[in-house]
């Protein structure tokens, strides 16, 4: 009997580590008012950068989105073939990514991705990288 109930306190056990061994999220909250992206790491604060989203005649899209795909090295077939170096895609051709131009990082100047400093979008890739796509949460908000 105290082998059963070692095997099954052992095996409950192993669920729980399972589980917390899998349950690491990040978080990107994109507002674009202030033009900035706050990010978390399984619920607590790590970053504040500053972005540039759509600039005018140009949108960026509002919502909650998990991460669809990864592209560390990608180049826009729509935009004369413009360099989005580490970008992590949330909706369609939408993405967070890199920018050479961090003069206009803190106010809007793309055609409607989160661009961030380069650094920051590496940071931002590995930590997608990490956790998972599905785990990897975008919220934009005005």
């Amino acid at each position: 009997m105290k082998r059963v109930a070692l095997a099954a306190a052992v095996c409950i056990s192993m669920q729980f580590h399972t589980v917390s061994a899998q349950a690491g999220s990040v978080l990107a909250v994109v507002d674009l008012r202030s033009q900035t992206m706050t990010v978390s790491e399984d619920g607590a604060f790590k970053y504040r950068w500053r972005v540039s989203t759509a600039r005018r005649g140009y949108v960026t899209p509002i919502g909650s989105y998990t991460a669809k795909w990864l592209s560390k090295d990608h180049r826009s077939k729509k935009y004369d073939d413009a360099p989005m170096p580490y970008a992590v895609f949330f909706n369609g051709g939408y993405a967070v990514h890199g920018t050479y131009e961090v003069r206009r990082l803190g106010r809007p100047a793309s055609h409607g991705c989160v661009r961030l400093d380069t650094r920051n979008a590496a940071t931002f890739f590995a930590m997608a990288s990490d956790v998972g796509l599905h785990n990897t949460r975008i919220v934009i908000s005005d």
